[in-house]
């Protein structure tokens, strides 16, 4: 699905809006100091749609202040399409390549009825790979799907965005406890973890009654949060 490149979209001309508190710093970071003893061990980077069966997850997703900000855009009808955790161990090499949330070679969401959330459950800064977001990108709409050679990671095409370079792009910090809201087709990205400590983030995608355009019918069914009209 292509956009017209004069459709700035839900969230206005860049394609995202923060930040939004999702929880209060002291709560973010002490379920992020359990988190990290809980998969430490592991070493897990990668913890999908936890919002099945993480209560804190859950909450998170539906906390009144980022429900109100996806239902300004949305509309009362909400639903969790997918949620996952990621944990960015220090020292160690972990890059989310340039993409979109609403298009992989699974699934593809409608502009108009769904956004994503990014929510730092730790500070998130420059050094410890925060978002890096190309503001204005999402009027391009869905770009072409491929794949990295080395990992096998989705990325969108940014070369084909208008004007798109790495300096055109811009960092987002968030405090622990707060959140992006962002156009389902905004290009983004996140780098390396050279701090000491971890970074964690959850990201949701939010999507209304319609908003499913193709989706694996192996995913997991979507969990309305919100309005009566599913």
């Amino acid at each position: 699905m292509t956009v017209p490149t004069e459709i700035e979209g839900l969230l206005g001309r860049r394609g995202m809006s923060s930040p939004i508190e999702w929880s209060t710093p002291g709560a973010a970071r002490g379920r992020a100091a359990l988190l990290v003893a809980e998969h430490r061990a592991s070493g897990r980077e990668i913890v999908p749609n936890p919002h099945l069966t993480e209560d804190w997850a859950a909450f998170a997703a539906r906390s009144p202040n980022l429900l109100a900000a996806v239902q300004a855009v949305l509309g009362p009808d909400v639903a969790v399409e997918n949620t996952f955790l990621v944990v960015k161990w220090p020292g160690r090499q972990f890059e989310i390549p340039w993409h979109q949330d609403g298009i992989d070679d699974r699934l593809e969401l409608h502009p108009e009825r769904s956004v994503s959330a990014w929510l730092a459950v730790t500070d998130a800064t420059v050094t410890n790979g925060c978002l890096y977001v190309a503001p204005g990108s999402q009027r391009a709409g869905y770009l072409q799907v491929e794949k990295e050679p080395s990992n096998g990671a989705e990325r969108g095409r940014a070369d084909q965005v208008a004007g798109f370079t790495p300096e055109t792009t811009i960092p987002v910090p968030l405090r622990a406890g707060c959140a992006v809201l962002m156009d389902s087709r905004l290009v983004h990205r996140s780098g390396t973890n050279t701090s000491s400590g971890a970074r964690i983030g959850l990201n949701v995608r939010y999507t209304a009654p319609g908003g499913i355009v193709r989706r694996d019918p192996q995913s997991p069914s979507v969990v309305p949060i919100s309005g009566t009209g599913w």
